[in-house]
């Protein structure tokens, strides 16, 4: 015991296969430490900080089963971030929400101005792909230091460069204050590689030419499974352990008539 928290790397094709590695590693290999959510007689958290590497983002198969969750609320998720369908649930004076990812990335507020941050990206990257300062956050320094519940994800940063055979590749990086590894990291990366694929084709759409989706990289300063939830997990492990990795994956095709169905559902609630 030295007083560091270790940094772990996960590398590999698909969004399944490094989430599942990366939960894997960090019960493995991460510290046991205490939260600020614990409750009497929970068992320390397993944490690091964890960067993972997707080199096919949107590669099949591209969801595991054993995410918690169903395949309907990561449809309602995504929808959130990339549409804004629950903005409208802010409301931190009656004890709801203080903040949406989508509201915070496509219309931040500051200064009595509205910033759409994704726009910004896609304009700077339409321009000179080169760029380095394609970026948008999420921290607002005024509200969220006081809330319980900040925002874990704090900048999205993309960049283009050219494949063998010249066409742009649209990278995307992530960072992450806190991450809950098992009940949330697969379903935040779902919806930010579908946005990643929303600024390519947006990019696409602008320049005139074909945008191909890039490797995307995640860093998380903490990334963790709470104690509470050990029993679940050691569940997991079992299921990994006891089943092909094709029997612990679903590709998209199979998951859109699920995805169609949950769309109208929110459609119905929209305008009901």
């Amino acid at each position: 015991m030295n007083g560091n928290i270790p940094v772990l790397l996960v590398e590999g094709r698909t969004l399944p296969e490094v989430w599942e590695r990366s939960v894997i590693e960090v019960w493995e290999k991460g510290i046991a430490i205490k939260t600020e959510y614990d409750k009497t007689g929970d068992p320390p958290s397993k944490d690091c900080t964890m960067v993972m590497v997707i080199h096919e983002p949107m590669g099949e198969p591209r969801i595991h089963k054993a995410f918690p969750g169903g395949l309907d609320n990561l449809e309602i998720y995504k929808e959130e971030v990339l549409d804004g369908i629950h903005d409208h649930w802010i409301n931190p004076e009656e004890g709801k929400w203080t903040y949406t990812y989508h509201k915070r990335l496509f219309e931040y507020e500051v200064e009595g101005k509205v910033i759409d941050q994704i726009n910004y990206i896609i304009t700077k990257l339409s321009s000179a792909g080169h760029s380095r300062r394609a970026q948008a956050i999420t921290w607002n320094v005024l509200e969220d230091p006081p809330t319980d519940d900040p925002p874990c994800l704090q900048r999205i940063w993309c960049r283009m460069f050219k494949d063998d055979k010249g066409r742009s590749v649209l990278n995307m990086n992530t960072h992450w204050r806190s991450r809950d590894s098992f009940k949330a990291s697969f379903m935040n990366i779902f919806a930010l590689t579908e946005l990643q694929g929303l600024i390519a084709k947006r990019i696409s759409e602008k320049k005139g030419e074909e945008v191909l989706i890039g490797r995307y990289v995640d860093i998380a300063d903490s990334y963790h499974i709470y104690g509470a939830y050990y029993k679940d997990f050691k569940m997991f492990l079992e299921t990994v352990k006891n089943r092909s990795f094709e029997e612990r994956t679903w590709t998209t095709e199979f998951a859109m008539p699920v995805f169609e169905e949950t769309k109208k559902g929110l459609e119905l609630e929209k305008n009901g």
